[in-house]
């Protein structure tokens, strides 16, 4: 498969867990270029989360091919793995160390030390806005500052490509505001954004391009807005979203 200089290009991307009746994902093809901020949107159990887990190595595909910043998935886990950075939804943080050692402690997982690693913690609590708060337990934390700090953890190597989980999720306005306008400034410096969200609005505004996934497949890929001019039924992504998704509970 050629990449082409994409940031990711994945062919035929699928994945059947065992005693699962349809594919979780099924037979995803896409290519991102590099330095997008990219959205991966759908309902729940559309195959947003299993798609960026095969992409960021934690889960194995079934079948399918996947480049990232040029490395075969299967071949060069390792040289991918020094490539991308990874924010889960879920706060990945250890609640009796402070912000500080949490960091300290994920720069050493990513071969970081001495001053080179004091200095990006340094840089990044103070761009985060949580120098005051650096030796305070994180368990003392608010929800946007464990969040903004959770972020700071995938940061730290400098990743070409960041994977973010719904970054935004459960914090208050502010904390968000601040987030979205980090990681627009991180973005032009030339790092490649793939997000996750079921904020539509935030993801009409944040994305250059996207893919909507229901049922494992792609339902619908472009340029936001470009999506929603093509839709004259949609005023909007959210509008656009519930037209290609339904109305429907997804539980």
């Amino acid at each position: 498969m050629a990449t082409n200089g994409a940031a990711i290009d994945m062919a035929n991307l699928t994945k059947h867990y065992p005693g699962g009746a349809e594919p979780a994902i099924d037979h995803l093809t896409m290519s991102v270029p590099k330095g997008q901020v990219f959205g991966i949107l759908g309902p729940n159990g559309a195959g947003k989360t299993t798609t960026v887990a095969i992409l960021c190595g934690l889960l194995s595909p079934t079948h399918g091919e996947v480049h990232i910043n040029g490395h075969n998935l299967k071949l060069e886990p390792s040289a991918i793995r020094k490539v991308i950075g990874y924010v889960p939804q879920d706060i990945a943080l250890y609640p009796r160390l402070t912000a500080r050692e949490n960091l300290q402690f994920f720069g050493n997982m990513y071969g970081l030390r001495g001053p080179l690693l004091r200095s990006r913690i340094d840089h990044y609590l103070n761009q985060f806005g949580l120098r005051e708060h650096a030796d305070k337990l994180v368990d003392q934390f608010s929800g946007g500052m464990k969040r903004r700090t959770n972020i700071i953890a995938g940061l730290l190597h400098q990743p070409k490509i960041l994977f973010l989980d719904e970054p935004t999720v459960g914090i208050d306005v502010q904390s968000r505001s601040l987030i979205l306008q980090l990681l627009e400034e991180i973005n032009q410096q030339g790092t490649t954004i793939i997000y996750t969200s079921h904020h539509m609005e935030e993801a009409q505004q944040f994305c250059s391009g996207l893919a909507i996934l229901d049922h494992g497949q792609i339902i619908k890929e472009g340029a936001p807005d470009t999506l929603v001019r093509e839709n004259e039924a949609s005023a909007n992504l959210e509008d656009l979203f519930l037209n290609l998704t339904g109305r429907s509970l997804r539980d």
